[in-house]
């Protein structure tokens, strides 16, 4: 079992119902949550004129590989209602990978650490999740 540091997050629609619906789904098929953080807003980053995302940091023990985690997290994106857009667009839903344990990984599809974890203030804010002994 691997720990993992998760975000969600998302602008459109009813977006705290829309995070509800990824942590059921996160616990159902993803692994099991042993900690969040608290919802918070925050401004959109790269495209600014969209609405404002509501943003939850995710503690997860999985069993998957990360590219197995990965591929489970883009369906369940597709089935929490996410269409594509344009890179930093608006979404419904965004479920992304910030850490696992303590691995690096860059290929095409998978960079972990998440690349924007230096450049997020919400990124860096999850991160407290492991630096209070979850990790």
């Amino acid at each position: 079992m691997a720990k993992v540091l998760l975000c969600i997050g998302t602008n459109l629609g009813n977006r705290k119902n829309n995070i509800e619906r990824a942590l059921n789904a996160i616990d159902k098929y993803a692994g099991r949550i042993l900690k969040t953080t608290e919802i918070m807003e925050t401004k959109p980053f790269g495209i600014t004129r969209q609405p404002y995302f509501l943003n939850i940091g995710v503690l997860i023990e999985s069993k998957h590989p990360p590219s197995l985690l990965l591929n489970i997290l883009k369906r369940l994106e597709k089935k929490l209602g996410r269409y594509p857009t344009y890179r930093w667009g608006p979404r419904v839903i965004d479920i992304d990978i910030l850490t696992y344990e303590n691995i690096r990984i860059e290929t095409e599809k998978l960079r972990i650490p998440h690349p924007g974890i230096k450049e997020r203030n919400f990124f860096k804010k999850t991160l407290e999740l492991t630096r209070k002994g979850a990790l």
